[in-house]
C-alpha cells in the first residue's frame, strides 16, 4: 500500500479562497435573478477574504505536496498585489459589463479562476506548478479577452492572444524537459543543488534560453511582445486591466524565484541576456508608444517599456535589485488600473473613447476625471511625489551601485522620451479645445471606489514608500541571500 503524502493545505489557503469563490459564482449563475449583479458582489467578497487571510500569515512557512508549493513572505506578498489587481478589474466591471450587454457569472468566474492560477505562480516551488500556474491564468485570460462576441477586435484579440501564447508555452515545456534532463528535478531547490557543480552546462544554458521564452512572452518584453498592443485594444478594458498588472505580476513572481533559487548557479549568463533585454524593451516600448493615437495601445507599448524597467532592478540583482522590481509591481499595479479605470468611464456616442483626440477639453467638461486620469499619467511618468517617480528611483539606484550605471542613463532618457507621449494626453485634456466629438461621462460608484482606491495607492506609495519597501526587501531576502 503507497502511503499517502501529508498535504499542508494552510501553504494553499489564499489562492483556494479565490478558487472556491468562483465555483460559487458559477453555482450561483444556475439560480434566479436572471441580473448577475451579485454575482460580481460575490467574486469582489471572495478577493477581498483572500487578501485579509494573507495578512495574518506573514511571516509563516509552510510546504505542501512535496515542496512543489510555498507559503512564504514572497508568495504572501504577490497575493496581496493580485488580489488588489484583481479586486479592481471586478469593480471596474460591475457596471461595465452591464452597460455594453455582456454581464454574465462566466465572467466574474473566469476572473477568479484566473487570479488563483495567478496566486499559484507566486507559490510555485516547483517548474511543473509553474505550468500549471501559467495554464490556468492563460486559458481564463484567453476566453475573457474574446468577451464581447460581436466584436471583431476582440474575437481577433482573443485568437492571437491563445495561439501565441500555445507557442510560447510549448518552448516553456520544452526548457522544463532539458532542466530536468539535465539535473533531474523539477523542484527549484534540487535543481540549484545539481546545477550548483555544474554552472556552465551547455543543456542547463539551453533550458535557460526556452524558459527565458515563454517568460518573455508573459511578461510582453521584446521580441515576445507583438500580441500585447492587439490584446489590449480589443480585450475589454476591464480584462486589460487584469492582464496589464495581475498576469503581468504573477508572471514576474515565478520568473524571479526561478531565475534567484533554481537557476541562480546560472546568473552569469542570464544577467547578461536580461541587460540586453531590458535595453531593448524599453527602448522599443517607449519609441513606438509615441506614434500611437489610440490610448489602449500607447498603455500597451508603455508597459511593455516598464517591463524593460523592472528587468534593470533584476539585472542588478541581489535584496535592493529584486525589492525594488517587488515594490515597483505593486505601485504600477495602482497606476494602471486607474488609468484603464479612467478610460473606461468615457464614452462616445458610437462606443468606448479610446482615441487621444476624445480626451481634448475633457478637463472643462468633466474636471475630475481629467485630473485623475492626469495623476495616473504623471505617476506613469515618475512625477514625484507619485508612486513611479519612487518606484523608478529604487529600480536605478539598486542599478547604479550594482555597477550597471549605462543602463540606468539608458533607463532615465528612456523615462524621458516616455514623458512626450503621457504629457500628450495631458495637453489635449486641458490646452485643446473639443474636437466636436461627442464624449460623455459615465456614471458608475464601483468604477469610483476602484479609483479612489487606486489614487490612494499611488499617493501613499509616493508620500510614504519606506513601509511597502521594506516589506518587499524582506520578502525576497531569502531567495536572494
Amino acid at each position: 500500500m503507497i502511503p499517502a503524502p501529508s498535504v499542508d493545505l494552510g501553504a494553499l489557503l489564499p489562492s483556494l479562497i479565490v478558487f472556491g469563490a468562483g465555483v460559487l459564482v458559477l453555482l450561483l449563475d444556475l439560480l434566479p435573478p436572471r441580473s448577475k449583479e451579485h454575482l460580481g458582489g460575490v467574486a469582489l467578497a471572495g478577493l477581498v477574504v483572500a487578501l485579509l487571510s494573507a495578512i495574518p500569515l506573514w511571516n509563516r512557512d509552510a510546504r505542501a505536496f512535496r515542496d512543489m508549493v510555498l507559503l512564504d513572505n514572497y508568495a504572501l506578498f504577490f497575493d496581496i498585489v493580485i488580489c488588489y489587481a484583481s479586486a479592481l478589474a471586478v469593480l471596474m466591471s460591475l457596471d461595465y459589463l452591464r452597460r455594453n450587454g455582456v454581464e454574465s457569472g462566466e465572467y466574474y468566474a473566469l476572473v477568479l479562476f484566473s487570479t488563483s492560477g495567478m496566486m499559484l505562480l507566486a507559490s510555485a516551488g516547483d517548474l511543473l506548478v509553474v505550468f500549471l500556474g501559467i495554464e490556468l491564468m492563460s486559458l481564463s485570460l484567453y476566453v475573457l479577452a474574446g468577451l464581447f462576441k460581436l466584436r471583431l477586435a476582440s474575437g481577433e484579440a482573443s485568437m492571437k492572444y491563445f495561439l501565441l501564447g500555445a507557442f510560447a508555452t510549448s518552448f516553456l515545456l520544452y526548457g522544463i524537459a532539458l532542466i530536468y534532463g539535465a539535473t533531474g528535478s523539477t523542484n527549484f531547490d534540487r535543481i540549484a543543488a545539481a546545477a550548483a557543480g555544474r554552472p556552465h552546462d551547455a543543456l542547463v544554458t539551453i533550458g535557460l534560453g526556452l524558459l527565458l521564452v515563454g517568460f518573455g512572452f508573459k511578461i510582453s518584453s521584446v521580441p515576445f511582445h507583438m500580441w500585447a498592443p492587439d490584446v489590449y485594444e480589443g480585450a475589454p478594458t476591464s480584462v486589460t486591466a487584469l492582464i496589464a498588472t495581475g498576469s503581468k505580476a504573477a508572471a514576474f513572481a515565478a520568473l524571479i524565484r526561478v531565475l534567484t533559487v533554481a537557476l541562480k548557479a546560472a546568473q552569469p549568463d542570464w544577467s547578461v541576456l536580461l541587460w540586453a533585454v531590458a535595453a531593448v524593451t524599453m527602448t522599443a516600448g517607449n519609441v513606438i508608444a509615441i506614434a500611437q493615437s489610440n490610448l489602449k495601445r500607447m498603455l500597451a507599448y508603455s508597459s511593455i517599456a516598464h517591463v524593460g524597467y523592472m528587468l534593470v532592478g533584476l539585472v542588478a540583482g541581489g535584496v535592493s535589485g529584486a525589492g525594488a522590481v517587488l515594490f515597483y509591481l505593486l505601485a504600477y499595479t495602482f497606476t494602471t488600473a486607474g488609468a484603464f479605470g479612467s478610460i473606461l468611464l468615457v464614452e462616445r456616442s458610437d462606443g468606448e473613447a479610446v482615441e487621444v483626440g476624445d480626451y481634448a477639453g475633457l478637463a472643462r467638461r468633466h474636471p475630475v476625471l481629467a485630473a485623475t486620469l492626469a495623476l495616473f499619467l504623471l505617476s506613469l511618468v515618475g512625477i514625484p511625489p507619485l508612486a513611479g517617480f519612487v518606484g523608478k528611483f529604487y529600480l536605478f539606484g539598486s542599478a547604479v551601485r550594482a555597477g550597471y550605471v549605462w543602463l540606468t542613463v539608458l533607463g532615465v532618457l528612456n523615462s524621458a522620451i516616455a514623458a512626450y507621449y503621457y504629457l500628450r494626453v495631458i495637453v489635449y485634456m486641458y490646452m485643446r479645445e473639443p474636437e466636436g466629438v461627442d464624449v460623455r461621462l459615465v456614471p458608475s460608484f464601483a468604477g469610483g471606489v476602484a479609483l479612489a482606491i487606486a489614487i490612494v495607492g499611488i499617493v501613499l506609495l509616493g508620500v510614504m514608500p519606506a513601509p511597502f519597501a521594506d516589506l518587499a526587501q524582506v520578502a525576497v531576502t531569502p531567495l536572494v541571500r
